[in-house]
């Protein structure tokens, strides 16, 4: 749906004000909007995983490790799809206030594609260049967000996410190297000519939610600090976006309508869209291709 079309049906939960900004500025922070009851569950699950990633050895499809990662000190990056593999976050993903949050931002009909964990380990967790995520999963539109969650308290000093305002409605940029390699980040030349002087980033108490669109240039800085920053990331679509190609990050609930109902019709941007590799013969993440690692090469 268009953004006029959005903001003419009455909202679930945000106000008109916060839809208003969300459009034309690209992203929200909001702060405590998740109970303490839903954190707990998700803590829990969290800790659980965790302690599973003493047992992995070497990165995969699912577990993403830093250097140094080991059985006594584990150290994560990124865990991915967390959804298949605890219930607490599909619970959360799809029975939680943030479906309805969503339908505010992209339709009554919503429907999930893809989650994961970044954790910004303490102590030099890696920054996450500028990028734009809808080159990864391109869609028929520009519709598709994606909701982090702070499970635990973000400072700055942790490398909370930061959003370049008002860019989500500016250039899609190439995320491929000038060898033709993808590299998941704005190439240095881009980057360099971003006015990084407006950059917002989102830090924020436990159970506050940071909302972007997909074409939003946005990143963090490393985590300097001495605590762990776990940000669950979920990412909707609205049911009338169809994806171009495999979900890099697939799921068992991959196009699972969470709000509304499926739809029939797609909507098409007329705006042209970046396309990816070819993601199916598998993914690691956005850590190690834009460290130009290669985990397939160690196996």
């Amino acid at each position: 749906m268009a953004p006029e079309n959005v903001l003419a049906i009455p909202p679930k939960v945000l106000t008109q004000q916060q839809r208003e900004f969300y459009f034309e500025y690209g992203y929200l922070l909001l702060e405590g909007m998740i109970s303490d009851t839903w954190i707990a569950s998700l803590r829990a699950a969290t800790t659980e995983v965790i302690n599973e990633s003493r047992k992995i050895s070497k990165s995969d499809e699912t577990w993403d490790l830093e250097p140094g990662h080991s059985m006594e000190d584990p150290r994560l990056r990124r865990f991915s799809s967390p959804n298949d593999h605890h219930p607490a976050y599909w619970e959360y993903a799809s029975q939680s206030v943030v479906p309805d949050i969503v339908s505010d931002l992209v339709g009554p009909n919503v429907k999930f594609h893809h989650s994961k964990i970044n954790f910004k380990w303490a102590d030099g967790g890696e920054e996450v260049k500028w990028h734009q995520d809808i080159g990864f999963w391109p869609h028929t539109n520009y519709g598709p967000c994606t909701v982090g969650t702070y499970i635990y308290n973000c400072g700055m000093e942790q490398g909370p996410v930061g959003m370049i305002p008002g860019s989500h409605n500016g250039e899609l940029f190439d995320q491929y190297s000038d060898d033709g390699e993808w590299i998941g980040c704005l190439r240095q030349n881009d980057a360099e000519n971003l006015d990084t002087s407006k950059a917002v980033y989102l830090d924020g108490p436990a159970g506050s939610l940071t909302i972007h669109n997909c074409r939003m240039i946005h990143g963090s800085k490393p985590n300097n600090s001495d605590v762990v920053r776990p940000l669950l990331l979920n990412i909707y679509a609205p049911a009338d976006a169809m994806p171009y190609t495999h979900n890099p990050l697939y799921s068992k609930y991959d196009q699972v309508i969470v709000r509304g109902e499926a739809q029939r019709w797609a909507h098409h941007d007329p705006r042209t869209c970046l396309m990816p590799p070819d993601w199916s013969g598998g993914y690691s993440s956005i850590f190690a291709l834009q460290q130009e690692e290669d985990w397939k090469a160690a196996e």
